[in-house]
């Protein structure tokens, strides 16, 4: 009856966190490490017991934990700083420097199966420029952007024999999009492939316009305007190689979101002259893509454990275009976009160590390495997810038998390309530095 009732809890407060999550990730738009000691040992994962965090990492992992339930409670502070200049202007900063992310998961394990339920952000990006900013091209209004995709997670692993155990999950996913955008009105016309009616027929009056605006937002904090959700899922393994080394592997599926779509009159498109529109946006298509995780993990020593991760992300698949429909809610018709984005398959390789002092401390430190996924001639000030080496550290601290609490840190220094493909050469500058702290319950 105590399990009944915790697992009850469990699945309202995961209901609870719904409305609550966001990410602004790192590894593109992943975040570079799941959990903090995952996060503290350079996002490695996939060959170790990491806690409630593998339903995001190798769920097979989770039967790798000790017997009975368990209940982790986190929370995340990420810390991005971008800046975006164009020659003769003032450097434009992003206000978007903190965002806090909670997560959880509760699991329960025998010595053949582990279940549970978790609630996570999976990644995302985003940016807040001031309306006395370059980018907002003199229209007096702010320019921002701010994606946010999460997870419920129903998890399973099983134990195949001593040396194997396998787990999958079943992931609800969903994702939101805030958007405040301004642009010449040749930008603007340079997107758009295509549309019907009134509506398009003004927007190609715009093309000689100084600028353009297509805005969607809300001042929920936590959720965006366009809002999306489907179905997912990832598979897993690891195998006890020797008594002191695992290997591990995942693959998660790439995610089948409906599109993102605001209410009828949720967005609006505006140009010079009092030209303004209300209708409603939608994303068509936006996915998280399919990436597939090969690691080991060594116990080299009875304190010392060292584990490294190979990850491949399929970006190639999900971000050749961020592409957009508008219907007008006045004007009728409707108008399609599209920013050519052209994102490269992108390679992360995460290394880590940890190391016991005592029973009570552990110490673990990482460094994460990814290439940069987007092409300099397609990289945007509102998505500069361009950042790739993350150095990490953290530690645990068990409390008592049943309580203990995991910290860590990870700092991305700056990244720093130019698009050169507009008229004049635009420079984006992204660093990072995100915390996470967690809170383990057994019993």
């Amino acid at each position: 009856m105590k399990t009944t009732h915790t697992l009850r809890a469990t699945v309202t407060a995961s209901a609870l966190l719904l409305a609550s999550l966001s990410a602004h990730a790192t590894n593109g738009m992943l975040m570079e490490g799941y959990g903090p000691q995952s996060l503290a040992m350079g996002g490695a994962a996939t060959a170790f017991d990491n806690g409630t965090a593998a339903m995001m990492n190798n769920p097979a992992t989770l039967q790798l934990g000790a017997n009975g339930s368990r209940l982790d409670v986190a929370v995340g502070v990420l810390g991005p700083n971008v800046k975006s200049s164009m020659t003769g202007m003032p450097t434009a900063s992003s206000s978007g420097t903190s965002y806090v992310m909670p997560a959880m998961g509760w699991v329960r394990k025998d010595d053949r199966m582990t279940w549970g339920v978790g609630v996570f952000g999976q990644g995302g990006m985003g940016t807040e420029y001031g309306a006395d900013a370059f980018l907002a091209m003199q229209t007096g209004q702010d320019v921002r952007s701010e994606l946010a995709v999460g997870r419920v997670i129903f998890p399973v692993a099983l134990k195949v024999n001593d040396q194997l155990n396998i787990g999958a999950s079943l992931d609800y996913s969903w994702a939101s999009l805030d958007m405040k955008m301004a642009a010449s009105g040749a930008q603007l016309g340079g997107m758009v492939t295509g549309g019907s009616g009134n509506i398009a027929a003004a927007a190609a009056g715009l093309a000689a316009a100084p600028w353009a605006r297509i805005d969607f937002s809300n001042s929920n904090k936590f959720t965006g305007a366009a809002k999306g959700s489907g179905w997912t899922g990832k598979l897993g393994l690891v195998f006890q190689a020797n008594k002191d080394l695992s290997l591990g592997l995942s693959h998660h599926l790439k995610t089948n979101l409906s599109d993102m779509t605001t209410t009828a009159a949720g967005a609006g498109m505006s140009g010079p002259g009092g030209f303004a529109d209300a209708g409603k946006i939608s994303v068509i298509n936006f996915q998280m893509p399919e990436s597939t995780t090969v690691g080991l993990a060594w116990q080299a020593s009875p304190k010392l454990l060292v584990a490294a991760d190979v990850k491949r992300i399929g970006w190639s698949s999900v971000m050749k275009g961020f592409s957009m429909r508008y219907d007008s809610a006045t004007m009728g018709g409707n108008v399609n976009f599209t920013m050519p984005q052209n994102w490269k398959d992108q390679t992360v390789v995460a290394l880590g160590g940890a190391y016991q002092l005592d029973d009570v401390w552990t110490l673990r430190a990482g460094y994460n390495h990814a290439s940069n996924p987007i092409p300099d001639g397609t990289v945007n000030p509102l998505f500069p997810a361009i950042v790739k080496d993350h150095y990490t550290a953290g530690f645990g601290y068990k409390i008592s038998k049943s309580v203990s609490v995991d910290a860590a840190m990870s700092h991305a220094p700056t990244v720093t390309v130019v698009n050169t493909s507009g008229q004049m050469p635009l420079t984006i500058s992204h660093s990072q530095t995100n915390y996470q702290m967690l809170l383990s319950y057994r019993y």
